[in-house]
């Protein structure tokens, strides 16, 4: 208990260091920080498939750490700024920019993410897939102005077509979810240099729809299809809300998850980028695809034969609150988004 709550407490901390900070030593120590307190909750399960997991992110991550300290550097010796967003250096940007990508895990950078996150259990996958993206997103925010806009431009595409692409033939669940947080980055990745704020917004959004999901899978122990098909006659109720949950993340219309496409297919329509929003609203249909096969598994496939399990109707309440609210929140606000609008 108090390992992990040191652990937490380090995630916490090494999150409010790197988005608060102004210099580029301090945001640095914020991601080392982040990077070595969710190591030990990824070995945590002593299972070699974790260990393999925590290593290749620490790898990973370290060789990220090390290029946006090498960015900074060069930045620091040309221009003598150590602030973050006077990073105006063309060699900085580039480095900068494929740092972070890096870091968050966008393509041609994607390759350690889906095995870490398959590795993890499904809390530390949630952490991994919302909590840790967060600093680096900050990051990207402070120096949109400066990044290297055509590489950005090419990995957001190439991050929204092969996060659907390759999530097609996954079985497992963990993995289908990472390349879903690909593609999704594709989007984000798209909009920040033209509207940075609507990348926190969808960044928000995201983060809630897939916190619903991991904790709802949670509830429900699936970690893979075929578990997930005699799950229904467990909890009727919370699989038909993780239907709906996963069709937000798809982005359907009634949903909290077409808030955030919509907005971003809007914006680049209005920077004439009319050939980019439509390559990547068709590359989303990759996506469709998959969220749609999670959601037939979860409510519309019943299994050959019938299990014979007790409904539940009562599930652990502490959970279940928390649960109740992320999944009207990922549901339900798409009426809100006037209100939403005048607040970015």
């Amino acid at each position: 208990p108090h390992a992990k709550l040191i652990f937490y407490t380090s995630l916490l901390l090494g999150t409010t260091i790197t988005i608060s900070s102004n210099h580029w030593m301090m945001a640095w120590t914020g991601l080392e920080i982040n990077t070595l307190a969710i190591i030990p909750l990824i070995a945590k399960s002593h299972h070699p498939r974790a260990i393999e997991a925590s290593i290749k992110y620490f790898l990973v991550q370290a060789a990220a750490s090390a290029l946006v300290l090498f960015s900074s550097t060069i930045n620091a010796w040309h221009t003598g700024q150590w602030d973050i967003t006077q990073l105006t250096h063309p060699t900085a940007c580039l480095l900068l920019t494929t740092a972070i990508a890096t870091k968050l895990g966008l393509v041609p950078f994607h390759f350690w993410f889906p095995e870490v996150l398959q590795g993890s259990t499904l809390t530390t996958a949630l952490l991994l897939s919302t909590m840790m993206k967060f600093p680096p997103i900050t990051i990207l925010f402070l120096t949109s102005h400066s990044l290297n806009p055509t590489l950005l431009t090419f990995m957001a595409i190439a991050s929204a077509g092969l996060g659907g692409w390759m999530g097609l033939n996954q079985t497992q669940i963990r993995k289908i979810l990472a390349f879903s947080s690909i593609s999704h980055l594709g989007w984000m990745a798209i909009i920040i240099l033209y509207n940075p704020k609507l990348t926190l917004l969808t960044f928000y959004l995201y983060s809630l729809m897939t916190a619903t999901v991991f904790l709802t899978l949670n509830t429900i122990k699936a970690t893979k299809l075929s578990t997930m098909m005699t799950s229904w006659t467990k909890m009727p109720m919370l699989n038909a809300t993780l239907m709906l949950a996963l069709l937000s993340l798809a982005g359907l219309p009634p949903l909290t998850g077409f808030l955030p496409k919509w907005l971003i297919i809007q914006e680049l329509t209005k920077q004439e980028l009319t050939s980019t929003a439509t390559i990547i609203a068709m590359l989303s249909l990759l996506g469709l695809f998959f969220y749609l096969r999670l959601a037939y598994y979860s409510t519309i496939t019943l299994p050959p034969n019938s299990t014979n399990h007790m409904k539940q109707w009562h599930t652990n309440k502490s959970t279940s609150t928390l649960l109740a609210i992320f999944t009207s929140l990922s549901i339900s606000l798409l009426p809100l988004s006037p209100m939403i609008l005048t607040t970015i």
